[in-house]
Formats: C-alpha cells, structure tokens, sequence
C-alpha cells in the first residue's frame, strides 16, 4: 500500500464503505453510495446520511470521534460489503459479521477495510442539515490516502485498474470503464485529449 498524509496532500499541485469506531472502540461499516468531490485545497469530501429515522451507527461515530474512513469496493469483497447495509445491533461490528477485515493505521483512529485497495482516512469538518429530505451532508477532509496502485504524478488514480465499483443508491452495483481523460477545459481552447 502507497500512503500519503495530509502534509503530502499540501504538498501536491492537485490532487490527482465508511468504517468508524465509537469512543468504546467498537467498530462499524456501512455502504454510502452518496460520496462527492467538494474541493482540492484543502481536499474535501462529502456523502450524504439517510435521515435519522431509525439509529444511525455511522453517524452517531463520526460526530463522536470526528474520523472516518472512506473504502472502495471491489468485486471480490461486494457480497460482503453488501451485507454491511443489513441493520446489526451496534454491538455487532459489521467487520465480524461479514467477514470483512479492520486494519488501523497509526496515530488514525478510524477502522480501514483490509481488503480495499483504496482507503481514505476522513477528519470531520461540519454537517449540514438538508431540510427537504431530513438527510445530512457530512463533510470531511481528506488526511490520509492508501492506495494498492501507483499514483500518477498528476495525482490521479486508476480506480478502473483498482476495479472500484460505483453503485445506485441501494442494491445496484456496476464497474467502471474509462471513457477519456480531457486536459482542464479554458474557454479559450477546444477540448483536449489526454
């Protein structure tokens, strides 16, 4: 694994399931398929809570650790990463319950999936109320980036060759196929392929 910190993401020119614990050290993992780009200086991303209908394990542990970390999914852990969506007492760690593997990495306190071959470990920086669907925007900053691939020099990734999976909200997973990489548009220039 390649890791980079958030010093090295400061550093950079650009920048190229959710596991949390609780402050009793009990682990959690669920699917977000709602995760967006907000911005490279500093590097944030966002993703969307379902309303708090019913105990949000997740949430209740970012809020309270303030850390988290973001794990691609790739074919051969789907059906467990899946399962990570199935309602588990908080007691139960969906780590043991799928099988799935915590791996920590220093001075982080938040659970990454061993298996993932892109983990991103967040640090909380507000939540939003979105009043018309009672769902929440967490947003956080990126601090740290393991990768089983080579970065580029550019600071891009190669989630086609990392065969991350991107899915539809609940129950629909697909794989991703490069279509073009373009240079960064200017209104004075025609778009140009990379």
């Amino acid at each position: 694994m390649i890791t980079i910190t958030a010093a090295d993401l400061e550093a950079m020119d650009k920048l190229a399931r959710v596991g949390t614990t609780n402050s009793l050290g009990q682990t959690n993992l669920a699917p977000f398929s709602s995760v967006v780009h907000l911005g490279s200086r500093p590097a944030l991303l966002g993703m969307i809570s379902r309303p708090d209908l019913v105990e949000r394990h997740t949430l209740s542990n970012i809020t309270e650790t303030r850390h988290w970390t973001i794990n691609h999914v790739h074919p051969g852990m789907l059906d467990a990463a899946h399962q990570c969506s199935a309602r588990y007492p908080r007691e139960v760690s969906e780590f043991d319950a799928t099988g799935l593997t915590a791996t920590f990495h220093q001075d982080f306190p938040a659970p990454f999936v061993a298996e993932s071959r892109l983990r991103i470990g967040m640090e909380l920086q507000d939540i939003l109320d979105i009043a018309a669907n009672g769902t929440q925007l967490i947003i956080g900053k990126v601090v740290l980036i393991q990768s089983s691939h080579d970065i580029a020099d550019d600071g891009s990734l190669d989630l086609c060759g990392m065969e991350s999976l991107a899915s539809t909200a609940l129950d629909t997973y697909f794989s991703l196929q490069p279509l073009a990489r373009l240079a960064y548009a200017k209104a004075d220039q025609t778009p140009q392929r990379l």
